[in-house]
């Protein structure tokens, strides 16, 4: 079995990026060993092509996924619906980290493969009735460094942060509401990039 790479999560070397209408925290440092988890993950996550639904056409999305639930609870996003993977040693790890540095549970996590520049996320939120009123999301970033933009839905204010090798980003409070993010396409960026979000997702009822 691959070695657990060391994380860092101390809680002292943050920074708020939100200006105001909830809270987003980067920890630039939070795994240590961002090199060795990249590897890792690229390696025994099974990574999953999807297809997504927009304006009634059914297109491929430009980044591949996979999803995990400790339940086995699938995932439902743009009309289809995602089995869960069962969690391997390090995802899991990462989790626990995450979730005692955000001070929040967590029993899910959605893995993303942008694997160039040309892979991308629109903007949305994280604002499944599932996910609660004002959910916790813990996002770890391991590869290429990629800019994260913020948007307020209100007043279209936007902020942007440069996401580094094995950071770590929490946004809770009010921020899946007042706020939509994406990573956006670009051609300066040629190398592949992995995102894990935790977050704590309820059955439906």
């Amino acid at each position: 079995m691959a070695s657990q790479p060391h994380l860092w999560n101390d809680g002292n070397d943050c920074v708020d990026v939100l200006p105001y209408g909830g809270f987003a925290t980067l920890w630039p440092q939070f795994i240590t060993e961002p090199d060795e988890a990249f590897e890792q993950l690229l390696s025994e996550i099974k990574w999953e092509d999807h297809s997504i639904t927009l304006f009634g056409r059914s297109v491929k999305e430009p980044r591949q996924s996979a999803w995990f639930h400790t339940d086995g609870l699938a995932y439902r996003y743009s009309q289809s619906e995602r089995a869960a993977q069962k969690f391997i040693p390090l995802l899991a790890d990462i989790m626990t980290r995450c979730a005692e540095t955000a001070n929040a549970t967590f029993n899910s996590a959605l893995a993303n493969l942008y694997r160039s520049g040309e892979d991308s996320m629109g903007w949305h939120a994280d604002d499944e009735p599932e996910l609660g009123h004002e959910p916790v999301i813990a996002s770890v970033s391991l590869g290429a460094e990629r800019r994260f933009d913020f948007r307020h839905r209100e007043s279209g204010d936007t902020t942007s942060v440069v996401l580094p090798h094995g950071s770590l980003l929490v946004m809770r409070g009010q921020s899946q509401h007042q706020w939509v993010h994406r990573i956006a396409r670009t051609k300066k960026v040629t190398s592949p990039r992995i995102n894990l979000t935790f977050r704590y997702t309820a059955s439906k009822p």
